[in-house]
């Protein structure tokens, strides 16, 4: 549509279109491009630095972040809360790009497509990737890679920063499997390690089953509608625009393959809890907001692909996919969080809990819930990976192991355990922080649209997440000091203390068969740090605040203090509880499908939003032409107002009522595995002190306690039965086909060759080219030999020669003149 046409359209419409975006919205796609060339240059020239390369780092991410917070104003300050005559929030994406690549009537573009949804991963990503960094010059600082760290680190936000920004799904791509490569770097950072080295591997291989359906959904895609880019497959799709409902299923299948397999969802979560084995840094970004949550991002950006595909309307009706793998990730993965000693591998399925939650939450209708919860979810995740970081470096000299290093460490570590203590609380969902206005919206709409299995899911889950988060919290900061803890708490550590050996209790007992499971990291954090370099106790590189002399450097506590303060104060974007609801007005455009918003948010609440504000859209024509990308205007209108019969209910209305069953859960969860705790590992006797060792004294629960801590024996489905089944023929059918076929091509042209070479041997090099060169020094000899009389030394015989010669010569001269 040309610019003239959108101007007639908005104007018909009742629309006002904006003069100007703004410099930072037309210029959005500098946020990736910025971290992608730092890499280079890390790469280049890091080595020659002061710091390393760091600095190369850390100057990029804040310049995304600095145009990331630029679009972000102007895109909020651009934009009214505006809903047409249906009740649905309108808003034009800004999307620009420039062709690439063209094959007939395909186009193929780079650029940028911002929307509410994008703009909010696009703040995130850059903020955290930020925080992140500054963390990292202290955390590895002297490793003897700190350069390649750097550099990986940077083009792994890079890579997440072009997904987010991907107006097409080829860039989308791109940005994945950039992130795909990098994951796989820096998991294996420490590669001399062997099991670092196959936790790397095991990632990537695993997410590369997942990408297979990608690639298939992708061109599926482009075969339904004749598109790639994103906003016309969604306007499509929600328009009921193709020829073939069950082909669409189909490729929301195979899209969702793709994000089961990077957002770590059952079955294919085992890479996950493994990926532990980089450094927690990297813990830290890739499990609040880079590759974990890509696969969440998928869904959400094309959602009406899989809300159409896969019905999700039908509530009551039917189990979609979305919602029965979430629903089971969930829970499956807050089970095995329970069996951890290492405190990364806790809130490794923590996360892959927490995706559940954002999947289930997709899956069942609750696109704004889901959303917010990764937004939310982003910063007390990242808080609580740099705490179990920052124990690690000052407290537990790089272990990880709750048990053997770690417990009663609160006093002197009080920002440390402050962050710990708010991100946790967020985490499980208490009222008022930011995980419970998220996460409780995901709950109550799974039972406001008749999901009610997945409700229950909801709410058990929330009590096992504050079991499994006091329990951890109880070994890591209360109790004795034991192991590396001791030493750093000045006392004596007594090897037979409160955590006694695997038979006294339950989440330790042995298993049955004595089996260790595979791919284990080693507790200790080794950070690969040359001699001088070495950690001693807990000796560090940095300073620390003055009001926490004995806590981690400040490079380490002040990202945890701002995390956790965003922790709490994230949630107030989107506070139903508070008849707040600015994030869900600022991202719901980009659902991609009407919203019937009814009389779900009440009736005085939302006629303050909704008054008689004059709609300020952002459209192509705002964006402009000028600048490095044309306007993707001229090629069709990317507008989100679809015209068909799908829609999506808006978010229930809060009720007490309803978020008392989770909150109480919630409760119970904390004061059991309290108790139990104290039972278990402080031998306090209380109600639950019947319970410690049943793991021994009782086959069922021994069994189901071996099952959990073998996760499921997945990997043993995976290794020893998937992987022989089809590897193993395959191999022997490989080896069979380069012994006999390649083999004998390679071993035949050989047999060839050398006996060609004998017969060039024989007849051409010693009869033709040795027989030439033989003749000629014969002949040169021979002839030396005639003429060796006539140098005879004889003045008199020369003499007549001479006149000889001459005297013949004159005849035949004669003879031939005559």
């Amino acid at each position: 549509m040309s610019q003239p046409s959108m101007l007639l359209a908005a104007e018909e419409s009742g629309h006002a279109i904006g003069e100007a975006s703004g410099w930072f919205l037309e210029n959005a796609w500098l946020i990736p491009v910025i971290p992608a060339v730092a890499f280079f240059l890390i790469l280049f020239f890091g080595k020659k630095l002061p710091r390393g390369g760091s600095e190369f780092g850390l100057a990029a991410m804040l310049g995304s972040l600095v145009i990331a917070a630029g679009a972000t104003w102007q895109w909020i300050s651009s934009t009214t809360s505006h809903y047409d005559e249906a009740g649905n929030y309108e808003v034009e994406p800004v999307i620009r790009e420039i062709v690439w690549w063209q094959s007939g009537p395909y186009e193929f573009g780079l650029g940028q497509h911002i929307d509410g949804l994008a703009i909010m991963a696009l703040l995130l990503v850059a903020f955290i990737s930020t925080l992140v960094q500054l963390y990292s010059t202290e955390y590895v600082n002297g490793d003897r890679r700190y350069t390649h760290y750097f550099a990986a680190l940077t083009l792994f936000s890079s890579g997440m920063l072009a997904m987010v920004l991907a107006p097409d799904m080829v860039q989308l791509i791109l940005g994945w499997e950039i992130m795909g490569l990098c994951s796989f770097m820096l998991i294996g950072h420490w590669w001399e390690e062997q099991a670092n080295s196959k936790a790397a591997l095991k990632a990537f291989f695993t997410v590369r089953v997942g990408d297979m359906g990608l690639l298939v959904g992708t061109a599926m895609l482009l075969a339904i509608f004749g598109t790639l880019q994103i906003s016309e497959i969604n306007a499509l799709a929600a328009a009921g625009e193709f020829d073939s409902q069950n082909m669409l299923m189909w490729t929301a299948v195979a899209l969702f393959i793709a994000c089961i397999g990077k957002s770590g969802q059952f079955p294919l979560h085992t890479w996950l809890p493994d990926a532990m084995a980089g450094p927690t840094p990297v813990s830290s970004l890739l499990h609040s907001s880079t590759m974990v949550v890509a696969g969440v991002f998928l869904v959400a950006r094309i959602y009406p692909v899989f809300h159409v595909g896969l019905d999700i309307n039908a509530a009551g009706q039917s189990v979609n996919l979305i919602a029965a793998i979430g629903g089971i990730t969930l829970l499956v993965a807050a089970a095995l969080a329970f069996v951890q000693n290492d405190i990364k591998k806790v809130l490794a399925y923590s996360t892959v809990s927490q995706l559940g939650y954002m999947m289930m939450g997709l899956g069942v209708g609750a696109w704004t819930g889901a959303v917010f919860h990764i937004f939310t979810h982003a910063f007390f995740k990242c808080c609580l990976f740099l705490a179990a970081g920052s124990i690690s470096h000052t407290a537990a000299h790089h272990s990880f192991d709750m048990k053997k290093d770690m417990g009663g460490i609160w006093k002197k570590m009080p920002v440390t355990f402050g962050a710990w203590m708010v991100s946790t609380a967020a985490l499980m969902g208490i009222p008022f922080t930011a995980g419970f206005f998220s996460k409780d919206e995901i709950i109550d709409s799974a039972k406001h649209f008749e999901y009610t299995w997945f409700y229950y899911a909801g709410i058990i889950g929330a009590f096992m997440t504050a079991a499994y988060m006091t329990r951890a919290t109880y070994l890591t900061f209360f109790g004795k000091p034991r192991g590396a803890a001791a030493h750093y708490m000045g006392v004596e550590h007594d090897t037979h203390g409160e955590v006694h050996e695997h038979s006294a209790h339950p989440d330790e007992a042995e298993h049955a068969d004595g089996h260790i499971p595979d791919h284990t990291v080693d507790a200790h954090d080794d950070h690969g740090h040359d001699d001088d370099h070495a950690h001693d106790g807990h000796a560090t590189h940095g300073r620390p605040l003055p009001f926490a002399p004995f806590d981690s450097p400040w490079k380490i506590t002040a990202p945890l203090i701002i995390l956790a303060a965003l922790a709490v104060g994230a949630g107030y974007l989107n506070a139903p509880a508070l008849k707040i609801y600015w994030f869900e007005h600022q991202t719901e455009s980009s659902i991609g499908l009407p919203i019937d918003h009814g009389d779900d948010h009440g009736g005085e609440e939302t006629e303050e939003p909704h008054g008689d504000e004059e709609a300020l859209v952002v459209s192509e024509v705002a964006a402009g032409a000028n600048g490095p990308f044309a306007s993707a205007a001229e090629g069709g209108d990317h507008s989100y107002e679809p015209s068909g019969p799908y829609a999506v209910p808006a978010p229930p209305v809060f009720t007490w009522a309803n978020a008392a069953p989770g909150l109480i859960l919630v409760a119970l969860g904390i004061l059991v595995s309290w108790f139990a705790s104290l039972a278990v590992f402080a031998r306090r006797k209380n109600p639950f002190s019947p319970f410690v060792g049943l793991t021994t004294r009782s086959r069922p629960i021994g069994a189901l306690h071996s099952f959990l801590v073998n996760k499921l024996y997945l990997d043993h489905l995976y290794e020893k039965v998937i992987v022989r089944a089809v590897a193993h023929p395959i191999a022997k059918a490989a080896y069979w086909f380069n012994q006999n076929v390649i083999d004998g091509i390679v071993n035949t042209v050989g047999t060839v060759t050398r006996r060609l070479g004998g017969w060039v041997y024989r007849n051409i090099d010693q009869r033709v080219v040795d027989g030439a060169v033989n003749a000629s020094g014969t002949a040169a000899s021979e002839s030396g030999h005639a003429l060796q009389p006539v140098q005879s030394g004889k003045v008199n015989q020369y003499g007549a020669l001479l006149f000889g010669a001459a005297g013949i010569g004159a005849i035949l001269l004669i003879i031939l003149n005559g």
